[in-house]
């Protein structure tokens, strides 16, 4: 099998062949290997100009700026009268609506109006409906209404929110249903976003099933359903899933011809006899920045810098162990941080968060705990084990536990799970 801590299933596969010279790098630590996948992006795809429906999930490329005043207009805030001047007032006119060019109103006049609606010029206040009384022909103030009724009561003024020209949000902010609103608010019809790394999804292994229940000594295809969502969510554009059986020729075409901008690959990241990954990577000239990492589940994987693709473009490989939590610690580790940095997104602050009780840790690597909020605190869940899913499903993120573990009420890193 390709999985970076299971043996195969069949033994009938010749012993990968190992490269030349090949010994593995130096074990990286869990928190260089990070900032390795960051540098190793080299900075972000360049800009393009996408629709706002096009741009959802990329990021910012240069800073939001309105192209108009919010709101553009002195607005009403509520359902009641535009008065102009102190009361009592004149009522005239009809209901004044949002989309409307109303009539100036002169001092001591009144005028009906919905929420939303442009002000009269004249117009100093809002009377609410609620606590308007219209008697023989003059509306006043209702005697229960509260406090007075200063200039400005219950209008939005022009430019509150923001001011034609100035600067809504900052490059690399991601591109949210809210953030397309406040685009479209402030007047922009397009938005320079960076392209978004194109990423193919290599599952390597002959022992993977893509349905149905295991058998014949093989097993269901949990990695493809788990990722493919995954890459959406964060920041990329998937273009193709694909298997490939456990030969190093397939594997070297696939990894060759891949058009990606990233190449991740689930299983063969370890010394199995069907582990071709690095023999692949050395037989094309491939560099591994990181090639095992000091963290527990996934500490046999990898990140390898291809050959350029014949376009010019840079190409890295991501290698996952191919255990389900396994293959999970090393997305946090190195895909995530790799693929935000060339989709152009800011890098998130950490989540510290205490722990409900002692979080059990490996005697010299980092680990990744699946961990389930309670409140402001975090809870160890079980299930955590390299080939285990079940406490992944249940997670909202997994805690970075330091080598020796912590104690109940220290706070740890939590790192979050897409989707959640």
């Amino acid at each position: 099998m390709a999985s970076a801590h299971a043996p195969t299933a069949r033994g009938t596969k010749p012993p990968a062949a190992t490269a030349p010279g090949h010994a593995p790098g130096p074990t990286t630590s869990w928190a260089q290997a990070r900032s390795t996948a960051r540098r190793s992006a080299g900075g972000p795809l360049p800009a393009v100009t996408r629709t706002p429906d096009d741009a959802l999930g990329h990021a910012l490329a240069v800073p939001l700026r309105a192209l108009c005043d919010l709101p553009p207009f002195d607005t009403s805030a509520m359902d009641g009268w535009a008065v102009a001047g102190p009361g009592p007032w004149q009522p005239f006119g009809g209901l004044v609506l949002a989309g409307e060019e109303p009539e100036p109103m002169a001092t001591g006049t009144a005028v009906p109006i919905a929420t939303g609606a442009r002000m009269p010029s004249g117009a100093t206040a809002v009377l609410r409906r609620e606590h308007a009384e219209a008697r023989d022909g003059v509306l006043r103030r209702c005697s229960s209404a509260p406090g007075d009724l200063p200039a400005g009561r219950d209008i939005r003024p022009r430019g509150q929110e923001c001011r034609s020209g100035e600067p809504l949000l900052p490059a690399g902010t991601t591109v949210t249903p809210a953030v397309l609103g406040l685009a479209a608010a402030a007047g922009c019809d397009r938005l320079s976003v960076h392209r978004r790394p194109s990423v193919e999804l290599l599952l390597l292994g002959d022992e993977l099933l893509p349905h149905g229940v295991p058998r014949g000594g093989r097993v269901r295809d949990a990695l493809g359903p788990l990722f493919t969502p995954w890459l959406s969510s964060c920041g990329a554009e998937p273009i193709g899933v694909r298997m490939v059986g456990d030969d190093p020729g397939l594997l070297r075409e696939a990894v060759d011809r891949s058009p990606a901008d990233v190449v991740v690959t689930t299983g063969s990241t370890a010394a199995g006899p069907v582990d071709f990954l690095h023999d692949v990577l050395h037989r094309i000239g491939a560099a591994l920045p990181v090639d095992s990492v000091a963290v527990r589940p996934g500490h046999p994987m990898l990140l390898a810098e291809l050959p350029d693709s014949a376009d010019g473009r840079s190409r890295r490989l991501v290698g996952l162990p191919g255990n389900p939590l396994a293959a999970t610690a090393g997305w946090v580790t190195l895909a995530l941080p790799l693929l935000r940095r060339l989709g152009g997104h800011t890098d998130q602050e950490p989540l510290l968060l205490p722990a409900t009780a002692d979080l059990p840790g490996h005697p010299y690597d980092t680990r990744l705990l699946p961990v389930l909020r309670t409140g402001h605190e975090v809870a160890p869940l079980p299930f955590g084990g390299p080939a285990m899913l079940r406490g992944l499903a249940l997670a909202d993120g997994l805690g970075v536990v330091p080598p020796g573990g912590v104690a109940a009420g220290t706070a740890v890193e939590i790192l979050g799970l897409p989707g959640r």
